[in-house]
């Protein structure tokens, strides 16, 4: 846990941005793997994780807009719980290292929510994303499960949602633990990658690694040598010489904030003259885009630059033709880079999407595009100091989606069809960094993952 002050500061702050009635932040608890005592490791509720920062099962926290009492709802252990996991602090104890004075056991939040509700008072909720507690908020405030994410309180997810955003000096120390781990993950991942290597072997490996890093993953290991397919978590396959492989992959340091590093790997060690050239176009991307990302920006319009560049090298290797930034503005690009540049990350890899994207990533000034691949963005509103987001630029050669566009003969002003034949075999290339904004600009979080080809070429097999 952080200093006691912090998660003092981050209640009070949060309940000057509410205006009136409850506030209610639900922890998680233990969920079964395939049967009860055998559970999935325990991984606690994001939000809570902020603002109460007790990482066990079976809590909720209460914070009171008018009168700022704050109380936390969890239960002592019994002897029980003492012969199977050892001694255990009281829950008092643990309320004290967050800064709260009032505990109750947990049953007495059905008591207490039911007064507030009776007395005409609001209670605000976030969205629940876990079954158990999609019926716990049922059986505490009788909304039905189905209708949870329609009563959510707006305002309090609007609050949430900016105080988590800008990421305070201690997270950032956090998250460079996480990318710390996260690097040792991928240059492993290099090193791995040789012919007749199994992937799962790699996938284990670098997952492995996460664990032995004090947290765990920040999300499956993404990892393939089909990197067309944008989430691939198969990882069936046998490496063969000559192919790229993908590996999109990050950890948790041990108080749950993320890292997320992609990288594009020649099996057996050389690219050869086309990944090169494609490789070289997807890296200017990135650069171009990192050297964008500063305080007052759109990262939508960083978004669309680093489009730019893509098409542009996709059209001097003779992929596209005509007018590049029309290509763009006509969504032409999208058949190579059929999603958004990033996302916020923090204690979430998608940082908070549990609470929405459209409030994440969006705001009144930047709405979501309709348009193929620019809709996929995630992040695309204004950049302010203290934000950490992704820079994820790619280029995918996707078979089924080359045949319909061609078949459709659409955008045939943009893309050269006959040309692209070629390529329906080579696979993707996406380069990942993750990136804080600062006051000034922007700087890669962590040690850089090795990325030009040259250093990748010179670690893979050692």
């Amino acid at each position: 846990m952080f200093e006691k002050n912090v998660y003092i500061k981050r209640r009070q702050k949060l309940i000057q941005s509410i205006s009136k009635g409850v506030a209610l932040i639900l922890g998680n608890v233990d969920s079964p793997m395939n049967y009860p005592s055998n559970t999935f490791h325990f991984r606690q509720d994001s939000s809570f994780l902020y603002f109460f920062g007790l990482d066990m099962p079976g809590l909720a926290g209460v914070l009171d807009i008018e009168s700022g009492e704050e109380i936390i709802f969890g239960n002592d252990v019994d002897m029980d719980d003492i012969i199977w996991m050892g001694p255990q602090v009281s829950m008092a104890e643990n309320a004290s290292k967050a800064g709260v004075s009032s505990t109750r056991p947990f049953n007495d939040l059905f008591g207490y929510l039911s007064g507030v509700i009776r007395s005409g008072r609001a209670v605000h909720f976030l969205p629940p994303y876990r079954g158990e507690n999609k019926i716990l908020l049922k059986e505490l405030t009788g909304i039905d499960i189905h209708r949870q994410k329609e009563y959510a309180s707006v305002e309090l997810i609007k609050a949430v949602v900016a105080l988590r955003s800008v990421k305070e000096d201690c997270e950032i120390e956090e998250i460079e633990k996480a990318c710390a781990t996260g690097y040792e993950m991928h240059v492993t991942a290099m090193k791995m990658a040789v012919t007749g290597t199994w992937e799962q072997e790699i996938a284990g490996r670098i997952e492995g690694i996460a664990v032995g890093g004090g947290g765990m993953l920040s999300f499956p290991v993404i990892l393939s040598q089909n990197g067309e397919t944008l989430h691939n978590h198969d990882h069936s396959q046998t490496l063969a010489k000559g192919r790229l492989m993908i590996v999109d992959a990050g950890a948790e340091s041990g108080m749950h904030y993320a890292s997320d590093f992609t990288r594009t790997i020649p099996i057996g060690g050389t690219f050869t003259q086309k990944q090169l050239e494609i490789y070289n176009i997807v890296l200017e991307a990135n650069n171009a885009a990192t050297k964008l990302i500063r305080p007052g920006v759109t990262y939508l319009s960083v978004h669309l630059a680093a489009a730019e560049v893509i098409a542009s090298g996709l059209k001097a290797a003779g992929l596209m033709k005509g007018d590049v930034k029309e290509a763009v503005a006509n969504g032409a690009h999208a058949l190579f880079f059929p999603h958004g540049l990033g996302h916020m990350m923090g204690l979430d890899v998608h940082d908070m999407e549990d609470l929405g994207q459209i409030y994440v990533g969006f705001d009144d000034e930047i709405r979501p595009s309709k348009q193929f691949g620019t809709s996929a963005l995630r992040m695309g509103r204004r950049l302010e100091p203290g934000f950490v987001i992704t820079n994820e630029p790619g280029i995918y050669f996707i078979p089924a989606l080359i045949d319909q566009w061609k078949s459709e003969k659409k955008l045939a002003d943009f893309i050269c069809y006959d040309k692209l034949e070629e390529y329906k075999t080579f696979g993707g290339i996406r380069i990942e960094d993750d990136i804080l904004v600062t006051s000034g600009g922007s700087r890669i979080l962590g040690k850089r993952v090795p990325v030009l080809p040259a250093e990748i070429e010179q670690i893979v097999g050692k």
